[in-house]
């Protein structure tokens, strides 16, 4: 059975700086979220809580309706992986691999050693003695190959080349589409992997930002384009995220979305409308100038 997640306030201090802050969110199962954030957001916060590395120091967090801290039927399920990579430097891969096999109920060894393969992983070699992207490579074995209901992978991918990291999201979403499971993706290749995510979520300063299904969540922006005049004409009254001027030339990045009426009145104002992507999205909404409830 695939958890529900349930997020209540949650608060995560280090010291006297708050990583996260007063996160309230839900997640259904079986889906893949994108979770996007500048450096320090949060987000590995948030996902050390949701995997049970710490514990919250306010609010509350539910797996399967349960607190997942010390709970060894949640953590048999969920498998977190960061950059890091949280295995002994001096055992071998085949180690590393084999005791997995033996922690996960539902590992895959023909998808483990597949993936190995595909990684140029050396069973015989200390994990010590791996280059970044191999270390990234066995990071991926372990997350994938574990098939845990609830699949954390944060920045997973660092050191990998091209080649490397289209094996690791074409691997992703097949054993996704074949084992259904809850994924939450860390990144900050957004336009790389925004194809793969169903559903957004960004949190900037430990706050939610936005969480929205990915599509909908596409199309709230539009750059409008055309005279400074006309463009400031159209856009007042609308969520701006930002704007760039060349000579009399302005672009306003809008937040919302237009109407089929709407898109008549900038024609007929002789503005050009354009989509804006994810990552442009992402950057205007992080940066500092606009407030969450303010983009909501």
């Amino acid at each position: 059975m695939i958890p529900m997640i349930s997020v209540r306030d949650l608060t995560v201090r280090y010291g006297a700086t708050t990583a996260v802050d007063g996160l309230t969110m839900e997640l259904a199962p079986g889906r893949i979220y994108g979770l996007l954030g500048r450096n320090g957001s949060g987000k590995t916060s948030l996902l050390s809580v949701l995997a049970a590395y710490r514990r919250a120091d306010g609010g509350s967090v539910e797996i399967d309706g349960v607190d997942p801290f010390e709970n060894a039927r949640i953590m048999r399920d969920t498998v977190f992986v960061r950059d890091t990579l949280d295995v002994p430097e001096g055992d071998r891969v085949g180690k590393v691999l084999d005791f997995h096999a033996r922690l996960r109920p539902r590992w895959d060894a023909g998808l483990a050693e597949r993936l190995t393969e595909a990684f140029g992983l050396d069973r015989r070699k200390r994990v010590s003695a791996l280059s970044r992207g191999q270390r990234s490579g066995l990071g991926v074995v372990l997350g994938l190959a574990s098939r845990a209901s609830l699949t954390l992978l944060d920045e997973v991918y660092l050191g990998m080349d091209a080649a490397a990291r289209s094996t690791f999201y074409r691997e992703l979403l097949d054993d996704y589409l074949a084992h259904p499971r809850t994924i939450i993706l860390s990144t900050h290749l957004i336009q790389e992997v925004a194809d793969l995510f169903e559903e957004v979520v960004i949190i900037d300063r430990g706050r939610l930002v936005v969480q929205e299904e990915t599509d909908t969540f596409r199309a709230r922006g539009v750059a409008v384009t055309g005279p400074a005049e006309a463009v400031e004409t159209f856009v007042s009254g609308r969520t701006v995220l930002g704007r760039q001027s060349l000579g009399g030339v302005r672009q306003a990045t809008l937040y919302g979305g237009l109407g089929d009426e709407e898109e008549r009145r900038a024609e007929q104002a002789g503005l050009s409308l354009a989509p804006v992507g994810i990552q442009d999205l992402f950057v205007h909404l992080t940066s500092g100038e606009h407030t969450p409830e303010a983009v909501r």
